[in-house]
């Protein structure tokens, strides 16, 4: 039985191309700036995303901190999406490892924060609050494309009132391609962003922090606190450049995918979906049908997470016969659960 891996679009594989580039990778000491190949990457995406330069860390959790680390001091205060991965998913490690301070504001249906949730949030110079520094968005968002111009808008807002502003843009290139508009426009708005490579890309590791030359120094020394100072990682930043080169055009396939399992899911009693934009697909499970059908999907070979709210994702190991076979298992999951 052949499974259907929809958990993530982490779990994709490195394939033979991209194995032989990695293999044939000449390398050096990064620490000491020394290898070649993460040198190329580094330059190669900072044209693409408009940026002074970039820096390869081993994950985007570890760039997003280093970006934060960078930005704020102890006590500071970094505004951030409620639904951020950067808030929810990674570990809190600016309250861990830098003492900063997180104001979570609410995400609207688009996946924006509004720009006067923002200015209202700013706290004013004075000892009794936090210093708020920073700005901290996501783009896509659970695999909604954030509008541009909501972005700029929170933005202009931050850098009126002297905050500077970082995007996560671990799925940046899903935005780009669904949108047809150039990386460096998205990305034209923020101060310092990553990108993540092991998700959509395919590469197996690495994500990218975008900023300037002073920002990324610093960046750079936190990298290594953190320890992410990498030695021969050439043959990582390898997979990275193949997959610049070559798995960007190709997410229109993974959001080709999701929308034809999100249609194959339609009017199916007991569950709905969510309107599909790149490669998740997110599915509303009736509580009466809830209560192991994730597990019964993964017995039939499929596998998705959560619970009563389903996700799934495409990506490049996913073809669009496995999208087919994984959308009948869900339906007669769904037909077999009901009560």
């Amino acid at each position: 039985m052949r499974v259907v891996d929809l958990r993530s679009d982490t779990v994709t594989r490195p394939g033979p191309a991209m194995r032989r580039a990695m293999a044939e990778a000449e390398v050096g000491d990064d620490v000491w700036g020394d290898d070649p190949t993460v040198s190329k990457l580094q330059a190669v995406a900072a044209e693409r995303f408009g940026h002074e330069g970039s820096l390869f860390f081993p994950s985007g959790t570890q760039s997003n901190l280093a970006a934060l680390l960078t930005w704020c001091a102890r006590g500071d205060e970094v505004l951030l999406g409620a639904e951020a991965h950067t808030f929810i998913h990674e570990g809190g490690g600016a309250a861990a490892l830098g003492s900063i301070h997180s104001h979570a504001l609410a995400n609207d249906a688009d996946g924006a924060v509004d720009p006067a949730k923002v200015a209202r949030a700013i706290k004013p110079r004075d000892n009794h609050f936090a210093r708020t520094r920073l700005l901290a968005l996501e783009n896509t968002l659970d695999g909604k494309v954030v509008p541009q111009q909501r972005l700029e808008a929170a933005c202009a807002v931050a850098k009126q009132h002297g905050l500077v502003t970082h995007l996560d843009g671990a799925r940046l290139m899903n935005a780009v391609v669904k949108t047809g508009r150039p990386a460096a426009e998205l990305a034209r708005p923020f101060d310092s962003l990553s990108l993540c490579l092991s998700k959509g890309l395919g590469a197996p590791v690495g994500s990218l922090l975008f900023g300037s030359a002073a920002f990324l120094d610093g960046a750079r020394r936190w990298r290594k606190v953190l320890g992410g100072g990498m030695r021969q990682v050439g043959v990582l930043a390898a997979a990275g450049l193949y997959a610049l080169e070559h798995h960007v055009d190709r997410l229109a396939e993974d959001h080709a995918n999701a929308a034809l399992l999100g249609e194959r899911l339609a009017n199916v009693e007991g569950l709905t979906v969510e309107p599909v934009q790149t490669n998740m697909v997110w599915l509303q499970v009736a509580p009466a049908l809830a209560q192991g059908f994730v597990g019964r999907l993964a017995a039939r070979g499929v596998l998705a997470s959560g619970a009563e709210r389903v996700r799934f994702v495409t990506h490049l190991d996913v073809s669009r016969e496995d999208v087919l076979r994984a959308a009948e298992v869900v339906r007669e999951v769904a037909r077999a659960s009901a009560p």
